[in-house]
């Protein structure tokens, strides 16, 4: 793997840890969950023999500090990050936009606020829950999350966030081994954890009570792929990403693996993913 170079960025309320790769385009690249530019690291390489590829910490993640710690979180405050990025790194050309689960929804954000500054967007499993017509089931899964962290802690608040993102009667993941992990690999899983409880606290609740804007979206067809796991069917996210495809009448693609196929099968999503970006215009 390519060592990126890295750079920082002071924006609103907080400075930006970002890392570039490669010659060409810009695709920006932004990590949902807990992740952070790492997330990318399986195929950050490969796009990078042709797009200059971008990968960013989102602000209060990792290397991405928060200059007030306690303060609460917008999806539009995420997206203007972004848009600070683009404008940083190719100021005077549309850039290639890829978001996964909650920066999935950053980018939709992104796409209707400032679709000059894009060509081409592909989002991956957004859980926008809100279009579902069981939208009350899942206010209140993450009422009980957020109540089971205040009262049980971490842990239990993420087995609770897991379960309720299942399909219905799937069986609850086994739980695996400690495995002893390479130092970078080592070094990421634990960042992860750190961001564990700023995730469910503060970026979740805010993150799926997001609504996307349908009839504006609709309105960029050239501009939108609405991608989905090839093995996630039945699940919270997968659903809401299928009633986004159908609102805005987008034909919903499959990508390998389910919710995390990036991380599961990296080499495919990648080459799939720079066929997407290879599309435009055709």
């Amino acid at each position: 793997m390519t060592a990126p170079a890295t750079g920082t960025l002071r924006v609103p309320g907080a400075t930006l840890h970002y890392e570039v790769r490669g010659r060409g385009p810009l695709l920006l690249l932004i990590p949902g969950g807990a992740g952070d530019a790492a997330t990318f690291d399986g195929v950050a390489d490969d796009l990078a023999t042709t797009y200059t590829v971008a990968t960013y910490d989102p602000r209060g993640m990792s290397r991405s500090p928060l200059a007030d710690p306690s303060a609460g979180q917008q999806v539009a405050e995420h997206a203007d990050d972004a848009l600070r990025l683009l404008d940083l790194l190719s100021p005077d050309e549309p850039a290639r936009l890829f978001g996964a689960s909650s920066g999935a929804i950053v980018a939709l954000h992104l796409l209707t606020a400032h679709p000059e500054r894009l060509t081409r967007v592909v989002v991956h499993e957004p859980p926008v829950v809100e279009l579902l017509p069981d939208a009350a089931t899942s206010r209140a899964l993450l009422a009980h999350v957020v109540e089971t962290l205040r009262t049980e802690g971490l842990m239990p608040a993420m087995s609770a966030f897991a379960d309720g993102l299942r399909k219905p009667g799937a069986p609850t993941a086994a739980r695996t081994e400690r495995l002893t992990l390479p130092p970078q690999a080592a070094a990421r899983a634990a960042r992860t954890m750190a961001n564990l409880p700023y995730f469910i606290e503060r970026i979740v609740p805010r993150f799926m009570a997001y609504v996307p804007d349908v009839d504006r979206l609709k309105a960029l067809p050239e501009h939108l792929v609405i991608a989905s796991g090839r093995d996630s069917e039945g699940e919270l996210p997968h659903r809401a990403t299928a009633a986004l495809a159908a609102r805005t009448g987008a034909r919903l693609r499959n990508l390998p693996g389910g919710h995390t196929g990036l991380t599961t099968h990296p080499a495919e999503f990648g080459a799939l993913l720079r066929l997407e970006f290879e599309l435009i215009g055709k």
